[in-house]
C-alpha cells in the first residue's frame, strides 16, 4: 500500500456545528484539536510506505485513532465503531458526518506496519516533542520513575505442562508447515498424547509418575529433534521458530545419560537462572519474576513523569524489559533517552531500587540530582548501631590510607574489583595495634585485625553523601513526591490494563506500552487544558473519620 493522502485535514463545517452543538462545553478530543491542531500530519509516516501500490488509509488519522482507542481501553471492534458513530472523533479527526469508517483489521495493520519499521516510538514521541515545543514540558525540572509487573498474554503453566506444550506446539507447526513429512513417521501414540492441551489433562499426582511422564514427553521430543536434524529431512525445518523453541526448553528441562535411554528430567534447581529459563512455547521471551509478595510471569515497564508544580504531569520515558531486569540496571538507560529528547530533568526521584553509586555518579555527570533512599551500610557494625562502620573511618584518599575511630592508621591500601567488577579499596589495619585497642568489641569479632572494603573514591563519596542527606528533612519533602507515580500506574491500569499484555512478544508488549504512554499523555493534557485539578490519593470513609492528631 503506497501513502497518498493529503498533508493535513480541516474539520468540515457540518460536523463542526454540530459537534458544538452536543458538546458546547467541550470534550476532550475537541479541546486537543482545538488547541494544538493535527497532531499528527501524514508526512510523518512517508518512511513506512512504499512509493506505489494501492492507497493507504491515511495513517495520520489512524495514529490519532490509536492514540483515542488506548485512552479509553478499546479493542479494535469498539474503535472502529467510535471512528463511525462518535461525533466527538469525527471532530478530532476531521471527518464527514457522514464518513463510513473503515475494517477494524486496518488498526491491526497499522502497528505491524510500526513494528515492521521500527517506529514503535513514532506516536509517542512525535506527541512529547509538540507538547515540549508548546512549553507543556520543561526541561531540568523534576521527573520520577517507577515500575510494575507486567503479566504475559499467556495462560501460565507448571513445568510438565510447559514441557507438553513446546512439544505440542512444534507438533502443531509442523502439521501446518511440512504435514507429509510429519505423518510419514509420526507414531501413533503422539496423537492420543499430544492432540489436546495439556491443561485438559488429569496429570498424575504422585512424584514419581510426573517424572516418568515428562521423561516420556522428553524422549518423544528428542526423537522429533532427532528426525528433524537428519540429512534426509528438509533443511529448512531447523529454522521453524516453534522447533527452535523446542530444542531451548529441551537444553534447559532434560538430560540423558545414554541416547538409548529415555530422557531425564532435570530437578528444579539443576534449572537455569530465570533470565533464560523459557516458561512458555507461545510467549518465549516471557520471564518469571517475584518482587516482595509477586509473582508473574511476562515483562516489566518503567514509567518515567514531570512533576513539576505548574504544568500538566507527562510521562517522558517508557522503558519496557524482561521481568527479571533489576531496576537499577535500566535508570541509566531512562536518562540517556531523556538526554537524546533534550528532556534530563535536574530532579530524577525514585525509588531505592534505581540508586547504587554507580547510578549516583552517572547522574552527577549529568547534572542530574538522584532522589531516592540508598542501601544501608554493610557490616555488623553498623547494623548494630553501636559499632564502627565504615563511614565512621576517616579516609585520606591522596594519601590512600583510613584512620580509624581511636586515631589508628591503616597498614594495607590495596586497589582491587569486587564480584560485581566493581572498583573497590582493600584496607587492612595492623594486628597489633587492633588487639591493643580498647574498643575492640565494637569494630572486630574475630581475631585478626580491622579490614574494610570500600568503593572507588567517587562512588564511596556518592554513596556516603546520599546516605547521609537520606535523613534530612528536605530530602523526605522531596521523596514524598515520588508516590504520584503510583496514581500513574493506576491510571494505565484503568483506562488501558497496563498491568496485564495485549500482544505475543516483547516487541509488540513495548509497543502496547509507548501507545498507553501516548494515550495517557494525551488524556492528562486535554484534562489541564480544562483545568481539571490533579487528583489526589483516595481515602475510605472510615479513614476519613479518623481524628486529626494536635
Amino acid at each position: 500500500m503506497s501513502l497518498r493522502a493529503p498533508l493535513f485535514y480541516v474539520i468540515p463545517a457540518q460536523t463542526e456545528q454540530i459537534a458544538h452543538a452536543a458538546f458546547p462545553k467541550g470534550n476532550p478530543y475537541m479541546r486537543m484539536r482545538d488547541t494544538l491542531g493535527p497532531i499528527f500530519t501524514n508526512p510523518d509516516f512517508a518512511h513506512l510506505f512504499p512509493t506505489d501500490g494501492q492507497p493507504a488509509h491515511a495513517p495520520a488519522q489512524l495514529a490519532l485513532i490509536t492514540i483515542m482507542q488506548f485512552a479509553e481501553g478499546l479493542s479494535d471492534a469498539q474503535t472502529a465503531d467510535s471512528v463511525r458513530g462518535r461525533i466527538d472523533w469525527k471532530y478530532a479527526l476531521a471527518l464527514e458526518l457522514t464518513d463510513p469508517g473503515f475494517d477494524s483489521s486496518i488498526l491491526s495493520a497499522f502497528r505491524t506496519r510500526l513494528i515492521a519499521g521500527n517506529a514503535e516510538l513514532l506516536l509517542f514521541e512525535t506527541m512529547l516533542t509538540l507538547f515540549r515545543e508548546q512549553g507543556y514540558v520543561k526541561t531540568r525540572g523534576r521527573q520520577r520513575t517507577d515500575s510494575t509487573h507486567i503479566l504475559a498474554a499467556i495462560q501460565v503453566r507448571n513445568r510438565l505442562e510447559n514441557i507438553g506444550e513446546s512439544l505440542r506446539h512444534a507438533l502443531n507447526v509442523l502439521a501446518t508447515t511440512a504435514p507429509e513429512w510429519l505423518t510419514a513417521w509420526v507414531p501413533a501414540g503422539w496423537f492420543e498424547r499430544y492432540s489436546r492441551p495439556f491443561a485438559e489433562y488429569r496429570l498424575p499426582e504422585g512424584k514419581d509418575k510426573r517424572y516418568a511422564l515428562a521423561a516420556q514427553i522428553g524422549t518423544d521430543g528428542r526423537a522429533l529433534l532427532t528426525r528433524i536434524a537428519d540429512p534426509s529431512a528438509p533443511t529448512w525445518l531447523r529454522a521453524v521458530p516453534a522447533v527452535e523453541i523446542l530444542r531451548q526448553v529441551w537444553v534447559q528441562q532434560f538430560y540423558a545419560v545414554n541416547p538409548a535411554e529415555p530422557m531425564c528430567w532435570r530437578v528444579a534447581e539443576d534449572l537455569p537462572p530465570a533470565p533464560l529459563l523459557i516458561s512458555s512455547p507461545y510467549d518465549p521471551e516471557a520471564r518469571y519474576s517475584k518482587k516482595r509478595e509477586t509473582e508473574w510471569v511476562g515483562y516489566k515497564v518503567h514509567l518515567t513523569e514531570t512533576c513539576d508544580a505548574k504544568l500538566p504531569h507527562l510521562i517522558t520515558d517508557v522503558l519496557t524489559t524482561p521481568a527479571t531486569t533489576p531496576d537499577h540496571a535500566v535508570i541509566g538507560i531512562v536518562q540517556e533517552q531523556l538526554a537524546a529528547r533534550d528532556l534530563l530533568p535536574g530532579e530524577h526521584v525514585v525509588d531505592a531500587g534505581y540508586v547504587t553509586a554507580e547510578r549516583l555518579v552517572d547522574s552527577q555527570q549529568q547534572a542530574i540530582d538522584l532522589v531516592g533512599p540508598t542501601t544501608p551500610e554493610p557490616g555488623w557494625q553498623a547494623k548494630a548501631g553501636e559499632g564502627f562502620g565504615a563511614s565512621c573511618f576517616v579516609i585520606d584518599w591522596e594519601a590512600q590510607r583510613a584512620t580509624c575511630p581511636h586515631g589508628k592508621t591503616s597498614v594495607i591500601w590495596k586497589e582491587t574489583s569486587d564480584g560485581d567488577r566493581h572498583e573497590v579499596v582493600n584496607i587492612r589495619f595492623a594486628t597489633a595495634d587492633c588487639r591493643a585497642c580498647p574498643v575492640r568489641s565494637k569494630c572486630v569479632a574475630s581475631t585478626r585485625s580491622r579490614s574494610l572494603t570500600i568503593r572507588a573514591h567517587d562512588a564511596y563519596v556518592a554513596l556516603q553523601t546520599a546516605r547521609q542527606r537520606q535523613h534530612t528533612d528536605g530530602f523526605k519533602a522531596t521523596y514524598r513526591t515520588r508516590a504520584g507515580i503510583e496514581g500513574t500506574i493506576s491510571q494505565g491500569t484503568r483506562i488501558s490494563d497496563l498491568r496485564r499484555s495485549r500482544y505475543v512478544g516483547f516487541v509488540k508488549t513495548r509497543l502496547l506500552h509507548l501507545l498507553i504512554g501516548a494515550a495517557m499523555n494525551f488524556m492528562r493534557l486535554a484534562a489541564w487544558l480544562a483545568d481539571v485539578p490533579h487528583a489526589q490519593t483516595r481515602r475510605s470513609a472510615f479513614a476519613k473519620l479518623a481524628p486529626v492528631p494536635m
